[in-house]
């Protein structure tokens, strides 16, 4: 099994910030060396200038003192500088060489051979370069010439400056090594204190994963604590959208139980309103059946077919329901809306003379057009204005004021009860408690807001006693 990139987000910070202390410290370490290494390179190079300045300038057998002069045949002049130095001469006569060597005694001298010198003489420039002497090692060496016009090498060794540097490779590996050591220790307490947030952050949405959320009436309470949700620091816009998400969530779920629960009280309704007139149905059914005369066969076939509009009332609202529910687009043809209210209030004068009703048009008599369904559009007015009249009392004044997107429905009624402004338009919500089968079965303004919203609208009330308005604001 190899091993590969750090999965963990702290161990990928940590790695990364070693690395970068590596990196740096190679960097550093690369440049100090190079820059010491220079540094200790032109003092050599000026003590090998300078001793060639010296070697240069001596004539006979003078030299520095301690080291004798010494002069070899053909007239040959070699001269000595500091201990440790190589010289060399080479003229038409023959080429020599010497080593000075400390030897504890103040110095010893040694000749140098064929091959060193052939170095010496082709590798030496006029400005220093290292080279390697067979034997002897690395030197800086240069060139010039002597009184005598006879070419004179010069060298040091660079044992001290290679010495020196490797010294300090060897303290910047230490110290480079120390410093990632100390990082990598530094730096997983620093990432684990600053990652601390997102842990708890984990740990709350470990606790809303453990929660069961398929059924009833959920409440998603764990919320990420308040001081992990600064949205000035990176965990604490994850903590602010963790619990933005969790609002989310627990409000979707409620309403997901407020429709489970609307969905088993609707059907609960409609099976009582379906009941009572089977109910009904199966009575006079069963009274005719004993009784056997015609009165009472008349009378029980005409409840049966009052009892069977009723159902097929109720199912095609139902049906209708369902289907706008379902997304079913309804008919787009051109309404002439002023028409369709004008008839509407002409028929609830008729059905309700006991009321005023009124009607509002534009000042230009220009009749107002909307895209729609027709049918459906009228059953919406009818809707209303059936509300004002069976919630109103006689006298009631009912205004609808017709406008350029829509109409107003307006009575100076009682208004609506506080207690069902908020589920007016929810289905099977009826205008009392006693919920009697006179007052219809509760779909008008569901079907209202329904057939309204597929029309790309939306319908708003506003109610108080003497003063109740809904308004139809279509596309």
């Amino acid at each position: 099994m190899g091993f590969g990139w750090p999965r963990s987000l702290s161990s990928r910070l940590v790695v990364t910030a070693v690395a970068l202390v590596a990196v740096v410290s190679l960097l550093i370490g690369t440049v100090t060396t190079i820059g010491m290494r220079a540094w200790q390179t032109d003092r050599l190079d000026g003590d090998v200038r300078a001793a060639l300045n010296r070697v240069s300038g001596f004539r006979g057998g003078g030299g520095p003192p301690g080291f004798p002069g010494v002069e070899e045949p053909g007239g040959t002049r070699v001269g000595f500088a500091e201990v440790g130095l190589v010289t060399a001469t080479f003229s038409d006569a023959g080429d020599q060489g010497i080593l000075a060597r400390d030897s504890g005694r103040g110095g010893v001298l040694t000749a140098l051979d064929g091959d060193t010198l052939e170095v010496l003489e082709d590798g030496a420039g006029r400005a220093p370069r290292t080279i390697d002497l067979p034997g002897l090692g690395s030197y800086r060496v240069a060139s010039g010439r002597n009184q005598l016009g006879d070419k004179v090498v010069v060298g040091l060794p660079t044992d001290d400056v290679d010495e020196a540097t490797m010294s300090l490779v060897r303290w910047e590996l230490v110290l480079a090594l120390l410093g990632i050591l100390a990082a990598a220790f530094a730096g997983s307490a620093v990432v684990r204190r600053q990652l601390r947030p997102l842990r708890e952050v984990a740990a709350t949405a470990h606790a809303v994963a453990e929660l069961p959320l398929d059924s009833g009436d959920i409440g998603v309470t764990e919320r990420v604590p308040e001081h992990l949700t600064d949205v000035r620091t990176e965990a604490g816009q994850v903590g602010a959208a963790l619990n933005q998400l969790l609002a989310h969530v627990e409000s979707s779920l409620s309403a997901r139980h407020r429709s489970e629960q609307q969905v088993r009280q609707f059907v609960a309704d409609a099976s009582h309103e379906l009941r009572t007139p089977l109910t009904t149905i199966a009575g006079y059914t069963e009274l005719a059946r004993r009784r056997g005369d015609m009165e009472t066969s008349t009378m029980a076939l005409g409840k049966v077919e009052e009892e069977a509009g009723r159902m097929t009332a109720l199912v095609e609202d139902l049906l209708l329901l369902a289907r706008l529910d379902a997304g079913r687009p309804l008919a787009s043809d051109t309404v002439d809306l002023t028409r369709l209210l004008l008839e509407a209030v002409d028929d609830a004068r008729v059905v309700a003379p006991d009321h005023r009703w009124q009607i509002v048009l534009p000042d230009d008599g220009e009749p107002i057009e909307v895209s729609g369904d027709e049918r459906r559009l009228h059953q919406v007015v009818t809707n209303l204005l059936t509300n004002a009249r069976k919630y109103t009392p006689a006298g009631t004044t009912v205004t609808v004021t017709a406008r350029a997107n829509g109409f107003d429905v307006h009575d100076d009624g009682p208004g609506f009860p506080p207690d069902l402004v908020a589920t007016a338009f929810e289905r099977f919500t009826r205008g009392d408690a006693s919920r009697h089968r006179s007052d219809g079965i509760g779909l008008g303004l569901a079907l209202v807001q329904a057939i309204v919203a597929a029309h790309g609208g939306a319908v708003t009330l506003a109610t108080e006693p003497g003063d109740t308005r809904v308004s139809v604001r279509l596309g």
